[in-house]
């Protein structure tokens, strides 16, 4: 009898374990899960993939308007040379 009691309370034991990785790892898990089955699937193609604004490589600002936005670096920074580097 002993034994089997044992044998429930590790079984409880490793369940319990594995729901609290489950639950702490849910967005790593999750990605990783989706990539495999994108790669088991037959009918997926990489190029054919249409983006979406969920992608992590798609731009963070889109601009709706046909105005261009311009970034302009100046170069003609002073330097001061009574600053001294340690």
């Amino acid at each position: 009898m002993a034994a089997i009691t044992s044998a429930l309370i590790a079984i409880a034991g490793v369940v319990l374990g594995w729901i609290a990785i489950e639950i702490a790892c849910k967005p790593c898990l999750e990605q990783g899960r989706e990539a495999i089955d994108r790669s088991l699937n037959p009918d997926y193609d990489p190029d054919d993939a249409v983006s979406n604004n969920n992608n992590i490589r798609s731009p963070l600002i889109t601009s709706e308007s046909d105005d261009p936005v311009v970034v302009v670096a100046s170069s003609t920074t002073s330097y001061d040379s009574s600053v001294k580097p340690i």
